[in-house]
């Protein structure tokens, strides 16, 4: 594999900085990574390598806010201008570069978590683009806090107490935090992304992973105005009937409220009328899958899939 990082300016002039890994050879396809919330693109380097070796090019940004993008650990959370959309946007762009780069051949999308609720806004917007999206941690069906009256009545009280670029222990105790609560007894307090201990402490102690505490106001905002939207029936029809989704989670995932949420997405998406819809859980798993103790069976199972659309 040949490893390379590059900077690029998203629609609002923002300098984004990615990851490119190339397999030895001409690639048979590109894959574009979207990485989760309070982490960054150079966590996915390991499936990269195995994706190459499969004959794949890969790309991922450090979205805004996130990562060598935000470079200031103090920038952490900031998604800059216009926010949520902001960051689709850039992840539109990097797109573009790709096929740009890489001429004829098609362009698969994978999202985690954060990365793949922003996915489904994309395929909402741009679908036709691609050749087939994989949705990780992901979630969908009964809106989430954020969403709901409560959620948006105290983020806007939040916005006016401490101002939207200061952190909220309020926000944070209702939204991220609970995340833990089926692993209190672990000693770290982010048991809830893998069973593998030594992932988490990697996760722990890197600087640009787990900063939810410290997230300004208006992330959460951003967030729920973003979550609502994906949301809107209107929207989810916009998405090519004809474009496949695999939706994989881990049986244990709070995000999606151990598998409830991905599986309403995965009936919200049949009633939008979309012809070809996977699905797969992995028992005991937790939130993040490529990182988990069977990731090997997980990277299989996403070649396998990857494969047999590219057919």
């Amino acid at each position: 594999m040949e490893s390379s990082t590059f900077t690029y300016k998203d629609q609002d002039g923002v300098e984004i900085f990615a990851y490119k890994w190339s397999p030895g050879g001409a690639p048979k396809a590109a894959v574009q990574i979207s990485h989760g919330l309070a982490e960054h693109a150079g966590r996915y380097e390991d499936f990269a390598q195995f994706l190459t070796d499969a004959g794949y090019i890969c790309y991922a940004d450090d979205h805004r806010g996130h990562g060598k993008t935000a470079g200031d650990v103090n920038k952490l959370g900031d998604l800059g201008p216009n926010g949520w959309d902001g960051v689709v946007g850039e992840i539109k762009v990097l797109t573009d570069i790709i096929k740009k780069e890489n001429p004829g051949i098609p362009v698969f999308f994978i999202g985690h978590s954060w990365g793949s609720f922003l996915a489904q806004d994309y395929i909402e917007q741009w679908g036709g683009e691609l050749k087939g999206v994989i949705l990780s941690g992901t979630t969908g069906g009964e809106p989430p806090w954020l969403e709901r009256k409560l959620g948006p009545m105290m983020v806007k009280k939040q916005l006016k107490k401490v101002g939207p670029m200061s952190p909220s222990p309020t926000l944070f105790k209702n939204v991220f935090k609970p995340y833990n609560k089926a692993f209190k007894f672990g000693p770290t307090g982010f048991e809830w992304i893998s069973r593998d201990s030594a992932v988490v402490e990697k996760y722990v102690k890197d600087p640009y992973c787990g900063w939810m505490e410290s997230s300004p106001v208006v992330l959460y905002a951003m967030l729920g105005l973003g979550l609502r939207k994906i949301r809107e029936e209107s929207n989810q029809q916009k998405i090519p009937k004809d474009l496949p989704i695999y939706i994989m989670w881990g049986s244990e995932c709070p995000v999606g409220k151990k598998g409830k949420g991905p599986r309403a997405l995965y009936e919200e998406y049949k009633k939008a009328g979309i012809k070809d819809v996977q699905t797969k859980t992995y028992q005991g798993a937790h939130h993040e899958i490529l990182n988990e103790t069977n990731r090997d069976e997980v990277y299989k199972d996403m070649l396998s899939w990857l494969d047999a659309h590219l057919r």
